[in-house]
């Protein structure tokens, strides 16, 4: 009788078990509020977030970034007279369509700007505009106007236009010093006059010269998408702030492969402030042939050092020749500031008021040699057409 009465207590817990995982499995919500089989504090975990929202929190949106500076980059189009040289000619071309010899041909440029003044001074490329005979400026609002030139430095390769025109959207200029290496930027401009258009990327680096670009090089890498028609552009931190002016890529497509530069605003609003107030830049010059010490020169000289730079050529009648400087001297220090390399030392001495007097170091055969070098003007440079 007692083992008869397990077998049935038995059987029926078997059964009962396995309707509760029936119905757990199938109908799940039939058993909510059931406080036995409510989860103990122990098990409770917050759920990670599904992939979808992830995605959400992890992107960031920099339309505003973008809302804020499109409207005050425009896009800039030029055109030239050139004439071609008759022996240039072909003559099969011109028995077909007349002696085209010596007649003038217009020749259109496009690139971009920036507006950087509510009284209508805008910024962009001095190759942009060289040597052009018109130059327009079409707004993003559809309006398009004439433009005149302030002026241009071609050795930082800048230029200011001016424009008569009202209600203008003025861009805000933001501080190149304060972007580091991974920043993101965004490249504003009208890359092959397809209409305006906003590329984004980081910053790659800072500080590039050497790249024989500009005479005066420190430039911010990007790879944010610059191709033709961008020069003159806007890049812009993720708060709209205008942070530098696009002006050149390596490519050897012609096409952007990642690799663009643009001229820091610590560089712009300096040389846009002298254009505007004279028309060109002035700085100062000291006429000598610099080159950047090398282990070989180390070697061949006999220097003590290998941070610096070597006078190659000394112009006798510059004011660094009549202060005494010589060949194979080692530029030490200007005003006290130390002569790290070529690109330095150019900075330094353009950033010299002409006819002021600079207290230069220098090493000359193993000597430490004090020179006050009276600061010229730096001559203008010739204008390539």
């Amino acid at each position: 009788m007692l083992s008869r009465l397990w077998l049935l207590f038995a059987q029926a817990t078997t059964i009962g078990l396995a309707l509760l995982f029936i119905v757990a499995t199938l109908k799940p919500h039939w058993l909510r509020g059931a406080p036995w089989l409510a989860p103990t504090p122990q098990v409770m975990i917050q759920q990670a977030a599904t992939p979808e929202s992830a995605r959400g929190v992890a992107m960031k949106s920099y339309a505003e970034a973008a809302r804020r500076a499109m409207p005050a980059v425009v896009s800039v189009y030029t055109t030239k007279e050139i004439r071609r040289s008759p022996a240039l000619e072909d003559p099969l071309f011109d028995r077909f369509f007349g002696d085209r010899s010596g007649r003038p041909e217009r020749v259109a440029g496009l690139g971009s700007g920036v507006i950087a003044a509510a009284e209508g001074y805008v910024l962009t490329n001095h190759h942009v505009v060289q040597a052009a005979d018109e130059i327009a400026v079409a707004l993003a609002d559809g309006r398009k106007v004439a433009a005149t030139l302030v002026g241009a430095d071609p050795e930082t390769d800048l230029a200011v236009l001016r424009i008569d025109a009202r209600d203008l959207p003025v861009i805000t200029l933001g501080s190149s010093d304060a972007l580091t290496v991974g920043d993101v930027v965004l490249a504003i401009g009208n890359p092959f006059d397809v209409g305006q258009t906003v590329t984004m990327g980081i910053v790659s680096a800072l500080g590039r010269n050497n790249l024989g670009i500009n005479r005066y090089e420190n430039f911010i890498q990007t790879d944010a998408a610059i191709n033709q028609g961008n020069s003159g552009g806007a890049l812009v931190d993720t708060a709209g702030n205008l942070v530098g002016i696009s002006t050149a890529i390596y490519s050897r497509s012609g096409g952007s492969i990642g690799i663009g530069f643009a001229i820091p605003t610590t560089i712009v609003t300096e040389v846009m402030k002298e254009l505007i107030a004279k028309g060109r830049v002035t700085r100062g010059y000291f006429g000598i042939e610099p080159v950047d010490i090398t282990p070989e020169l180390v070697s061949a000289l006999k220097l003590r050092r290998e941070q610096g730079v070597v006078v190659r050529g000394v112009q006798r009648s510059a004011p660094a020749g009549s202060a005494g400087m010589e060949p194979g001297d080692v530029l030490l220090s200007i005003n006290d500031v130390p002569v790290r390399d070529t690109p330095g030392m150019l900075n330094q001495i353009a950033q010299l008021a002409p006819g002021s007097v600079a207290r230069v170091r220098v090493e000359r055969n193993g000597r430490e040699i004090d020179l006050a070098v009276t600061v010229g003007e730096r001559p203008i440079p010739p204008e390539r057409r």
